[in-house]
């Protein structure tokens, strides 16, 4: 059964980067739809602009701290959340998104359908 896929276009202007996520979180995944099963990718395209005036409550930017793994041996590493906004706006974003999908093979394919500009 084939969908036909929207597009949806969401200003970021003024609003919360996790209120923001959630609502693109559920496009993806086609919850709005009659026709969800959580088990089929049925999910939308969305497009954002206006990354770089979306808003942070509290001291979000200057504390959150993102870690990752080199592989190595002491390859802990972590960045400041200030730091990677200030490189690209849409990362940060793409990362509060892709936290909220489930953690299955779907995941890398609905995460493709975002679109930051």
């Amino acid at each position: 059964m084939k969908t036909k896929r929207q597009i949806h276009t969401l200003d970021a202007t003024g609003q919360s980067l996790g209120r923001l996520a959630v609502q693109i979180a559920l496009l993806l995944r086609g919850k709005q739809k009659a026709t969800f099963q959580p088990n089929i990718d049925a999910g939308d395209f969305v497009v954002v602009k206006n990354i770089a005036q979306v808003k942070f409550t509290g001291k979000k930017l200057k504390q959150k701290k993102y870690y990752h793994h080199t592989g190595y041996a002491k390859g802990f590493r972590e960045v400041a959340m200030e730091k990677i906004f200030n490189r690209d706006p849409g990362e940060v974003l793409r990362r509060a998104v892709r936290g909220m999908l489930p953690v299955n093979k779907l995941r890398s394919e609905q995460i493709k359908r975002l679109k930051c500009q």
